[in-house]
């Protein structure tokens, strides 16, 4: 991430659920936050996506079957986590490396949860100036600005309330893959830490594929390099190691069907992006 700026990475995904948003068969999708999240260069690409304006330039071919592919992405990984947090019904919910994340602004299921959003101050600067204009929908909403080369996560989680003795749900989507596996180690170690009986984690990573070579050289280029992937197997090691069981572990194409009414719009789903859903391991 460049300093003093928003995460671009971020802006990509938000551009994918904006492009989603009402043009998709996933009946459980909505997202009517993510174009006002967006930078207006941004907000105008997702526009001609949507009327399915076809650039006569390779570039702009290039870049405008990425995002309509990415938009697909989204709507199943955002799907699959949002009926998580539905179903786990916590009073807190903490998203991790949050970006343009719109939940607590769409999600009504959240009326009678804490949401704490945390992310690098950079970017939940710009996002908190373009969310000026949307109404939470959570009880309440928290910003906690949190810079990891120099803030510790659970005690900036301590200073802006989070209760460690109530059940929480972690949001860790888009984020895993960016991270060494050091850093993702003590990251499940402070959410252990917090963790109360009844806790959830749900989280996004890679596992190993060509297609993710392609999608590497185009982060790179953003200054957002992959620094990690796990086979499944991998995966639940870690998160046993740190005290997590796993309760789901799927890819995309696996959730697809019981996302897309259309079959059409399950084509193309990356099959290395999975998504977890993990408990606190009992005793």
């Amino acid at each position: 991430m460049t300093p003093g700026r928003a995460s671009a990475t971020a802006t990509l995904v938000c551009m994918g659920r904006a492009a989603a948003h009402e043009a998709t068969s996933a009946a459980r999708f909505s997202d009517p936050t993510a174009l006002a999240l967006l930078p207006e260069e941004a907000r105008e690409r997702v526009r001609r996506v949507r009327a399915g304006e076809v650039p006569k330039d390779w570039r702009g071919r290039i870049r405008y079957e990425h995002l309509r592919r990415l938009a697909q992405m989204m709507v199943a990984r955002t799907v699959a986590i949002d009926d998580a947090v539905r179903e786990a019904k916590a009073p807190q919910l903490v998203i991790l490396g949050a970006g343009l994340d719109g939940r607590a602004w769409r999600m009504p299921e959240l009326g009678e949860a804490v949401v704490y959003e945390v992310d690098h101050p950079d970017s939940q600067r710009v996002k908190r100036e373009r969310a000026a204009s949307l109404t939470p929908l959570a009880r309440e909403l928290r910003f906690v600005p949190v810079d990891f080369t120099r803030d510790r996560l659970g005690d900036a989680l301590a200073a802006a309330g989070h209760d460690a003795a109530l059940p929480t749900t972690w949001i860790w989507e888009g984020v895993v893959m960016y991270l060494e596996r050091a850093d993702i180690a003590a990251t499940l170690d402070a959410l252990r830490a917090r963790s109360a009986p009844g806790s959830r984690l749900l989280v996004s990573y890679h596992s190993p594929a060509f297609a993710l070579l392609l999608g590497a050289l185009l982060v790179r280029r953003l200054g957002e390099p992959f620094r990690s992937h796990f086979r499944p197997d991998e995966f639940r090691a870690l998160l046993a190691r740190h005290g997590f069981s796993v309760l789901r572990d799927e890819s995309l194409p696996e959730l697809g069907p019981a996302i897309f009414a259309d079959p059409a719009q399950r084509r193309g789903l990356m099959k290395h992006v999975r998504v977890a859903s993990a408990q606190i391991t009992p005793g």
